[in-house]
């Protein structure tokens, strides 16, 4: 339990410590783009941010822990989708999320999904090599589905989330996003790292994000993923123009610690959110920046 108040003797003295419970997720991964003047194509979504949860034990009060909160991947105006950055809480470091295959530029070979968290789907193509999905991290998440390259939606692989793998693209629909992962009722029970829904070209069912703030795809501009919780953007597909993918979600860091202790940002960089208290400890989310914090 996070609520656990150790003591340990430091240079002769009774010095206190605490455990901390975390939640760190990195930044969602971009969906595709598409050229709506180019050959067929359904985009794939973004990858979820990596996802990580556990407790820190023994922390020193009155000492500095480093905390970066991991921005989401921008939608590209040159359609490939940008992975998200990485989040981090002392020694844990979640991984940003892969970004969602596109249409190239040029040349025959559809984009595969990026590596990341979790990996982005890959796009589709009718008679070219359709893009496969990106890999996730070991332990923080899941795989992007692939595209496919059959009529007539043309559908655009769905982005891995922390709970699941994205779906593969169909011939009728884009693939849906992989669902994320609930937190403990200490960690406030919500559900985080959703992985963004496959695009289709002009026809056919659009990718649906997964929960925990995975974006929806669209014929146009799709959805980002949701802001601190680490959610994939949606792919996009045809329409007019150059259509970029929805931005990834930035991440979040949660702490959950003893409500007799207070924490601080020693320096500045971070922004907090409201403390609130949950049983007999106080919960904390930053929302963003880099900096530190420390427990007195």
């Amino acid at each position: 339990m996070s609520g656990i108040m150790n003591m340990f003797v430091a240079g002769g003295r009774a010095a206190a410590a605490l455990n901390v419970e975390y939640l760190v997720v990195a930044g969602g991964g971009s969906g595709g783009g598409a050229l709506a003047t180019g050959p067929q194509v359904g985009s794939g979504g973004g990858g979820a941010g990596g996802f990580l949860t556990s407790t820190l034990t023994a922390l020193s009060v009155n000492t500095n822990y480093l905390v970066t909160v991991g921005a989401g991947g921008p939608a590209s105006s040159s359609v490939q989708g940008s992975n998200g950055f990485n989040s981090v809480f002392s020694t844990i470091t979640s991984t940003g999320g892969g970004a969602g295959g596109s249409q190239p530029l040029s040349g025959t070979t559809y984009v595969v999904g990026t590596s990341g968290g979790s990996g982005g789907g890959g796009s589709s193509q009718n008679t070219l090599t359709p893009g496969g999905g990106g890999n996730g991290t070991s332990g923080q998440g899941s795989d992007g589905g692939s595209g496919i390259y059959t009529a007539s939606a043309y559908g655009g692989g769905g982005g891995g989330g922390a709970g699941g793998i994205g779906s593969n693209g169909t011939s009728s629909a884009g693939g849906n996003g992989g669902n994320g992962q609930t937190v403990s009722a200490a960690l406030g029970g919500g559900t985080y790292a959703g992985g963004g829904g496959g695009g289709t070209y002009t026809s056919g069912t659009l990718g649906l994000g997964g929960s925990g703030g995975g974006g929806n795809a669209a014929r146009g501009v799709p959805d980002n993923g949701a802001q601190n919780f680490g959610g994939g953007g949606g792919g996009s597909g045809g329409a007019t123009g150059l259509i970029v993918g929805g931005n990834g979600g930035d991440g979040v860091v949660l702490l959950s610690y003893p409500s007799s202790f207070t924490i601080s940002n020693p320096g500045g960089g971070l922004t907090f959110g409201t403390t609130t208290t949950i049983g007999s400890n106080k919960l904390t989310p930053i929302t963003a920046g880099t900096g530190n914090v420390s427990w007195s």
